[in-house]
């Protein structure tokens, strides 16, 4: 099936039992037994609930795996599958990675015994020379947030192999529509549903998906032991926008090309980052394992004199926290995604007082550009860089 036939009928969208087209929201901590020595299917909420099953049948049909999690966020996500790692282990991450999972590395983890090391991602060679003897699992975030940069999915799942490593990749920008990691070896895939799966900035979910039934179990048993449950009303708002995923993340993709273009002819703009362009570093091995630029884009202005009269003039694009809605949201990673970071940290990853990051929405192409348009108006010309 295609992305929109799948996405309505690809996974459990109807109610078997009565045939409501939306599957029912079964608020319930409990279920009734019908013996004690009968077991059953659900019984208490955070083992098992009827919504939370159907949302993680569906992510894992969508992602073409066998088992899907839902978690209560993102980050109980990475950290369900990160806390799986033991003291003494080590794992080796992208460097451009997201603030929050750059912080449970450098905290929590760290407080735990599992020590971490980061590689340019951009470079295979780096990856392998980060490979101990202790080493359990490669961490790949492609593109990267927020400078969107490209790791070779395939050469990497190669190099774990060849190391009998696992792979894990935070999959939530380019979303299954546009880029399927389970296809090209990786073993766990992790989603931020909070942005593009639900897509209509209401919800704060996050979704695991394997293929490997030891690795589900696994993620099962910590998602239990953690009680990191998505909610029923959250389940049931993420399946609602799964359905129109597919339309979503087309508009938001289309406008963000062109979105690009017109930044990396702008005079005011030094730099842009998406995958989309030919330009842009790691282009080709991005279309090589994904369909789309995707939604996201970032970009640098002067400094931040420049992104304060920007955003203050920008009339469409909502400022925010987060990505992935069906309006347009800009962001400032210095004080937002990656502000957990250390400022010394930031700068290593190329992540200035200049940087802006826009998560392109549903809203007509030709209203954003002249919004885009008008606010570069309101500040001086850059100097071009690179």
């Amino acid at each position: 099936m295609a992305i929109n036939t799948q996405l309505i009928h690809g996974y459990p969208v109807f109610d078997e039992e009565t045939g409501a087209s939306s599957i029912p929201l079964y608020q319930a901590s409990t279920f009734k037994q019908a013996g004690i020595d009968q077991p059953q299917a659900f019984t208490y909420s955070r083992f098992g609930n009827p919504t939370r099953q159907a949302l993680e049948e569906a992510i894992a049909a969508i992602e073409g795996g066998k088992c899907g999690f839902a978690f209560a966020s993102g980050m109980a996500a990475i950290a369900s599958v990160l806390l799986q790692f033991s003291q003494g282990d080590h794992l080796v991450m992208c460097k451009s990675i997201y603030g929050g999972t750059f912080t449970l590395a450098e905290t929590v983890l760290k407080r735990f015994g599992i020590s971490v090391t980061y590689v340019d991602e951009t470079d295979l060679h780096s990856w392998e020379q980060a490979i101990l003897p202790e080493t359990k699992a490669l961490y790949l975030e492609t593109p990267s947030n927020p400078l969107l940069k490209i790791t070779d999915i395939k050469q990497v799942v190669a190099l774990a192999q060849k190391h009998e490593l696992l792979t894990i990749i935070d999959n939530t920008f380019m979303t299954p529509q546009f880029q399927s990691p389970l296809s090209l070896g990786v073993d766990i895939v992790i989603h931020s549903a909070t942005k593009f799966l639900n897509g209509h900035s209401d919800v704060v979910a996050g979704l695991v998906v394997v293929n490997d039934l030891a690795l589900a179990e696994g993620i099962r048993a910590q998602q239990t032991v953690l009680g990191s449950i998505l909610g029923v009303e959250d389940c049931w708002l993420v399946l609602r926008g799964l359905k129109t995923m597919g339309l979503r993340m087309a508009q938001a993709a289309a406008t963000a090309a062109k979105i690009a273009t017109f930044l990396a002819a702008a005079p005011q703009v030094k730099a842009v980052y998406y995958p989309g362009l030919a330009s842009h570093l790691g282009h080709e091995i991005h279309l090589s394992q994904a369909s789309s630029g995707g939604a996201v884009l970032s970009f640098e202005l002067a400094d931040q004199t420049a992104v304060l009269a920007f955003s203050k003039a920008l009339k469409l694009p909502i400022t925010a926290v987060s990505l992935g809605g069906v309006e347009s949201i800009l962001s400032y990673p210095a004080t937002m995604s990656h502000a957990c970071v250390p400022p010394e940290e930031r700068a290593r990853q190329g992540i200035t007082e200049g940087l802006l990051r826009l998560s392109v929405g549903i809203e007509d192409a030709e209203d954003l550009l002249a919004d885009l348009a008008q606010s570069l108006a309101q500040i001086p010309v850059a100097t071009t860089v690179g």
